[in-house]
């Protein structure tokens, strides 16, 4: 162990011998490095004289960033220079619609559960699974020979009680008239009238059970109560069912229209009772990327309670469903439209920045950024009410944020696309600002000068731009011997991603 800390100890310190000797004479062998090593070494105190080249020569990172060339210089040349480029765009007047967005549950409008009136053995089932019925379909059949002779006897039994009262009314108007010559008594009228009450009352009576019978056995045949669609039937064909029973053979759900169940903050309520006064209220069904419209219906019902547990309250709207793209059970957004804004103030939202005093737009104020703090109203992924600060009109800066403050010099550039090619320059495709190609330096292999590619990368959101030289990643030009490498940036950026479109820069004449 104390050998091993010895032989570290002695790599330390030799380490550390190195480095100090290099420091100090690091004026003596810079000058003596081959040339393509100048661009790394970092410069000494006073300033490197330039290199190859001829006399009055600069380097690329002369260009960028002044004396003293190199990744270094570049970078500090170019990070104040001139006004800052940035993208503005005008505070227009626009209709903005207030919404309030939910999560609901698709709700069929009716559902019923078939469920047998009379036990019995299902001998039809007449529709199919997933089919849409009508109002009057049949569902099913069950056995109705027994119910039909329940019906034959009572129909029997009303006829042997109509012969009764035939009889009892024959009977009495004999004693009516043996009454008036005394030949029987009176009570013996009288005991004849109530048998023919209790006959006609008997008969009323068959009458009902006649009814009854009919309706038994019309409750054989199942029906559709509503128009809608049938789900998967949960009985087969000859399976003996029981009247109310739980379970059911299908279920019909009426799909057109169709509900949707949401909920909304209880903060909102106030505004969705004064916005439904002035009439229905509109809501849309939205996917779950929150922009695919999938129908549009009314606002229906406000629930009559806030549910304490979540602090919401619930809502249910009605939709035509024509398109039968609302199906029960599915999960979709509800997006309800309390009012709409007409002729708002409206601006980028990347244009928005907030602070510790609030949010607040850089306005633009004759080519200077003016710092503006302003109230937002609605706001979205595109768009920004602004409700006070800010006039109709006035431009507002979109990009360069990293570099602005109130009353910094900006120019305002074009999109990117838009700016015209200058010959021998690339295009800032953010930025605006054209690249300034570097002079071509005569190759040191050859005798003639050799035009350099000069690729044009696409500046950044803060104005910067970028030279790619040779097709190389780095970000550096290369002459074609390899004798002269500096630093392309122009805004002190050592990356960039590049522009679609190359440039050639023309060689030296």
């Amino acid at each position: 162990m104390a050998k091993l800390s010895r032989s570290l100890f002695t790599v330390a310190v030799l380490l550390i011998a190195g480095g100090t000797a290099a420091y100090v004479t690091r004026d003596k062998w810079r000058t003596s490095a081959p040339q393509w090593l100048q661009a790394y070494i970092p410069p000494s105190a006073a300033g490197d004289p330039p290199q190859g080249g001829g006399a009055g020569a600069p380097s690329a990172g002369g260009q960028a960033g002044g004396a003293g060339g190199g990744r270094r210089g570049g970078r500090r040349g170019g990070s104040d220079s001139g006004p800052i480029p940035v993208l503005t765009a005008d505070a227009s007047a626009a209709d903005v619609p207030v919404t309030l967005d939910g999560v609901g549950t698709v709700k069929a409008f009716n559902t019923v559960t078939i469920t047998p009136q009379v036990n019995g053995q299902i001998v039809d089932l007449p529709f199919k699974e997933g089919q849409d019925v009508k109002t009057g379909d049949v569902i099913a059949r069950i056995d109705d020979s027994t119910y039909k002779a329940a019906l034959d006897q009572a129909i029997a039994k009303r006829a042997q009680d109509q012969a009764s009262l035939d009889n009892a009314k024959i009977d009495l108007q004999r004693y009516e008239g043996l009454v008036a010559t005394n030949s029987v008594t009176k009570q013996t009228a009288d005991t004849q009238r109530a048998t023919v009450a209790q006959d006609e009352a008997l008969l009323k009576s068959d009458d009902a059970a006649i009814a009854s019978a009919k309706a038994t056995l019309a409750y054989t045949v199942i029906t559709a109560p509503i128009d809608g669609r049938t789900g998967i039937r949960s009985v087969d064909i000859g399976n003996v069912v029981q009247a109310n029973s739980g379970t059911g053979i299908v279920t019909i759900s009426q799909m057109k229209p169709i509900s949707v169940l949401f909920n909304l903050p209880q903060q909102s309520l106030a505004d969705i009772m004064a916005a439904s006064a002035g009439g229905a209220l509109q809501v849309q069904a939205l996917r779950g990327d929150n922009k695919t419209v999938i129908d549009t219906g009314t606002l229906d019902v406000i629930d009559n309670q806030v549910d304490t547990t979540t602090g919401t309250i619930k809502l249910k709207a009605n939709f035509p469903n024509n398109s039968e793209a609302l199906w029960p059970g599915a999960f979709v957004n509800a997006r309800l439209l309390v009012k709409t804004l007409k002729g708002a103030i409206v601006v980028p939202t990347a244009a928005v920045q907030r602070g510790p005093n609030g949010p607040f737009l850089y306005v633009l104020n004759e080519n200077k950024s003016q710092l503006r703090p302003v109230t937002l109203g609605q706001q979205g992924d595109q768009q920004t009410v602004v409700e006070t600060g800010l006039k109709l009109g006035e431009k507002v800066i979109t990009t360069g944020f990293a570099r602005l403050s109130d009353g910094s010099a900006v120019e305002v550039t074009a999109p990117a696309g838009n700016a015209a090619p200058v010959a021998g320059a690339g295009i800032g495709a953010n930025a605006g600002n054209d690249a300034t190609p570097a002079p071509a330096t005569p190759a040191r292999t050859g005798g003639a000068d050799t035009p350099q590619a000069g690729d044009a990368a696409q500046g950044d959101s803060n104005g910067k731009s970028w030279h790619k030289g040779g097709g190389n990643g780095s970000g550096r030009r290369h002459q074609q011997g390899g004798a002269n490498a500096a630093e392309g940036s122009q805004s002190g950026s050592d990356n960039g991603t590049a522009n679609s479109g190359n440039t050639t820069s023309q060689p030296a004449q």
